[in-house]
């Protein structure tokens, strides 16, 4: 059974309601903030709705992609519903969490780590799995088959991680400038090393350059990657190109990637492109 989840704000928004909530995490053992955006045709008593899960970036929070991408407008007039988890446990205080702005707080990488004391609780993406899913599906009148995920930068990562490692769970993913190859990239090299030891065997489960080798599926799985082409982080960090390279060669995943000229790695990328990539999940779940 799903956690108890409480309302602690509400705003209407596009003729629907953006709306905050928190609950109990077992998983990370503490309580955990997140966003839903609630489209107009929203009721309990009518059809369940499809639902976006939307995975921020570093040193985010669950309203960051609520206050700044506007992508009310587009999920209200497609009927969408969109939830937004928070990026990490809070209030840990391992020591050296709240030090560096890209590990810790705030950077929980969606992964479940390995390595104390990270291990006792930044397990991000089984609370994902295990709770914050199944209480959307339990709270909320939303399908548990018009379900996609998306994500920007370490959230992109995110978001190929949970579609790539659970087949079926997802009709399609999106990403924004996605942490791509984190085995080999300054935030992911360091994220790992602190989160899963020094073993980069263990590694590769986690990221999606790797995943995306291996993956198999009965059906193509659909993937759009959206990345700016003056993204200061690009070579360096994200390693989108690593990805692209590789999902591009197997036959299990159809992927489209839309590199954009001129645009970086910042929200108003993000604003610019959101419509497309609604567009893109509406295909899928509507």
């Amino acid at each position: 059974m799903a956690s108890k989840i409480t309302e602690t704000a509400r705003q209407k928004y596009f003729s629907g309601y953006q709306c905050n909530y928190e609950h109990q995490s077992s998983e990370l053992s503490c309580k955990m903030n997140f966003a839903v955006f609630f489209p107009p045709n929203y009721s309990t008593e009518a059809d369940k709705l499809p639902v976006l899960f939307f995975l921020s970036g570093l040193t985010c929070t669950h309203e960051n992609f609520s206050w700044k991408s506007g992508m009310q407008k587009y999920a209200a007039e497609k009927g969408i519903v969109v939830v937004m988890p928070d990026t990490s446990p809070r209030g840990s205080n391992h020591p050296k969490e709240h030090d560096d702005w890209d590990f810790g707080s705030g950077a929980g990488f969606y992964l479940d780590a390995t390595n104390a004391p990270w291990s006792e609780n930044y397990r991000m993406y089984s609370y994902l799995l295990k709770e914050l899913i199944p209480a959307i599906s339990e709270n909320f009148n939303v399908s548990d088959e018009k379900r996609a995920v998306s994500g920007h930068s370490m959230g992109g990562h995110g978001s190929l991680v949970m579609f790539l490692k659970n087949p079926g769970m997802f009709r399609c993913c999106t990403a924004f400038a996605p942490i791509s190859n984190p085995s080999n990239g300054l935030w992911g090299v360091k994220a790992f090393t602190n989160y899963l030891g020094e073993d980069k065997s263990k590694w590769a489960d986690w990221d999606a350059t790797e995943l995306a080798k291996n993956f198999t599926s009965g059906s193509p799985a659909s993937i759009l990657v959206c990345q700016g082409d003056t993204d200061k982080f690009l070579k360096e960090e994200l390693l989108t190109q690593h990805f692209v390279d590789v999902a591009s060669k197997n036959g299990a995943i159809k992927l489209d990637y839309r590199l954009r000229k001129g645009y970086d790695h910042f929200y108003p990328y993000i604003a610019t492109h959101v419509e497309e990539h609604f567009d893109y999940i509406a295909n899928f779940i509507c």
